[in-house]
């Protein structure tokens, strides 16, 4: 027991991210079921848990009825690790006269000898060994030679009365390959931790944990994304903003633009997130590009996450532009990642993005686009909730958040894939216009919670030298529909950033 408390002591899973979950490991000397498909990584946490033990100063025991102890050792060398002595592997094979026709030919049922002898070899494995950490690799086996769900029942509420005598802490493995309705084990066990592997139509797979039974204790319950690396597995606790609260300074942070600056009446405020929203082409990046060079100028760091464009093509883009995205990267002021939609689970991603603030120090995050975000989750129901929370903890932390979203459609009606201006304090509106024969861009702020602003519409250009913004446009109407009328006095527009 811990000292001062009346809670059970821990033992660490040697999965950080799992841990997290569980509030700290599982509580020793209680047994826990590990359930999953083959293929979830179910043996990998098991030697994680088993491998955390020695460190502690544990001896662990893994007894496997479904993989050789070669196969064990050869799944810890893929990981890098290797299987030292104070583990022990107790291989449970089937006696030769298993394999002899003519032996299985008796008045006794042949399940009722494997049955008792292979609990009676793994007692003496036991007592032998003498562990703190136990693993029992797999349930299905014990399941086949039962039975019948009344001896499997009867056998496991055995396993679990001599465990406890014990006093080991015990992971049972189950694959679900035999009866997958049956639940015996789940009321027996003191906690559940279910493994899943789902298969998106394209992309690599996706794996997720959920917490279903922890007697006595808080969990951090949902699904929770987890990936197999090499060097073990690691799991992405469910983020939960409420949990995360740190005081911060409030200021108006500037984007070096003054027209912008008086557009957003003074600048977008620290801890806040803005969306920029527009269709294709209209420079929704460039835009919050601008604020994560004025904050670096400021001495802070940035981070942003690109999903849409390749950083190569990026850097060189902007690079004519004046904005020096190696320089900034280089001297440490700018994490820029590509994020690969088809191989990132929502759950890793924010992940990342807490990495860099809450670790890294990040005051301002770029997230281009969400569009590319929404597509790293298409069979997810729950984009809002993901970028709700995300937002509500990088708010928390003090942290400026850029989102940027692609609209269908350049001119006219437009319609964006999913709606989150609600969610965003400060919304910036970028259109397409034709005026005078040509094809011009406008921008304007519909939305900001956290202050005034301007309720015009100022015409803008991309040149060689950025974002040039003008002086509002008071003499057409529709602009933001697209098809604007002028009911003012003939007067040139914005001179063309690009003559410059």
């Amino acid at each position: 027991m811990e000292v001062g408390s009346d809670r059970p002591a821990k033992a660490r899973t040697g999965v950080a991210g799992l841990d997290d979950v569980m509030a700290g490991g599982l509580s020793e000397g209680h047994v826990f079921l590990l359930e999953g498909n083959p293929g979830t990584g179910k043996t990998t946490i098991a030697l994680s848990f088993l491998l955390e033990g020695v460190e502690a100063g544990e001896r662990g025991l893994y007894i496997t009825l479904s993989e050789t102890q070669g196969e064990l050792r050869d799944g810890a060398a893929s990981h890098g690790w290797v299987i030292p002595d104070d583990i022990d592997i107790f291989e449970l094979v089937p006696p030769e006269s298993l394999l002899d026709a003519d032996a299985q030919q008796s008045l006794l049922y042949s399940s009722d000898l494997e049955l008792g002898e292979t609990t009676k070899m793994i007692f003496e494995a036991i007592e032998r060994v003498q562990p703190s950490r136990i693993v029992l690799d797999s349930l299905s086996e014990i399941r086949l030679l039962a039975q019948s769900s009344l001896r499997y029942r009867r056998q496991i509420l055995a396993l679990k009365h001599y465990f406890a005598r014990r006093g080991a802490t015990v992971l049972l493995l189950d694959d679900l390959t035999s009866d997958t309705l049956d639940k015996t084990v789940h009321s027996v066990v003191h906690g559940v931790v279910r493994l899943e592997e789902l298969a998106p139509n394209y992309g690599a797979e996706r794996r997720r944990l959920r917490i279903t039974k922890y007697r006595g204790q808080a969990f951090r319950g949902g699904y929770h994304d987890f990936t197999i690396k090499t060097g073990g597995v690691e799991v992405f606790p469910r983020l939960v903003a409420a949990e995360h609260r740190t005081g911060f300074f409030g200021q108006k942070l500037t984007s070096g633009i003054v027209e912008l600056d008086a557009l957003l009446g003074g600048g977008i405020e620290r801890g806040s997130s803005a969306l920029v929203l527009g269709p294709a082409g209209a420079g929704k990046s460039l835009f919050a590009l601008q604020f994560v060079a004025a904050a670096i100028k400021r001495g802070e760091t940035a981070a942003m996450f690109i999903f849409d464009e390749e950083l190569g093509l990026l850097f060189n883009r902007v690079q004519a532009m004046g904005f020096d995205l190696k320089a900034m990267q280089d001297a440490g002021k700018l994490h820029i990642e590509q994020v690969d939609a088809a191989e990132v689970s929502p759950g890793e991603f924010a992940h990342r993005v807490r990495h860099r603030v809450a670790e890294a120090g990040a005051t301002s995050v770029v997230v281009d686009s969400l569009n590319g975000y929404q597509a790293a989750m298409p069979e997810e129901n729950a984009l809002i909730l993901h970028v709700h929370e995300l937002l509500q903890y990088l708010n928390r932390q003090g942290a400026t958040t850029f989102l940027t979203v692609a609209q269908h459609g350049l001119v006219g009606e437009m319609k964006s894939p999913v709606d989150l201006t609600y969610l965003a304090d400060t919304v910036i509106l970028l259109r397409y216009f034709e005026a005078m024969g040509r094809m011009k861009r406008a921008v304007s702020v519909i939305k900001k919670r956290t202050g005034s602003h301007e309720d015009t519409i100022r015409e803008y250009g991309i040149g060689k030298s950025g974002l040039a913004l003008g002086k509002p446009l008071e003499g057409f109407q529709g602009i933001l529909r697209g098809t604007p009328t002028y009911v003012g006095e003939p007067r040139p527009l914005l001179k063309r950033a690009d003559a410059e």
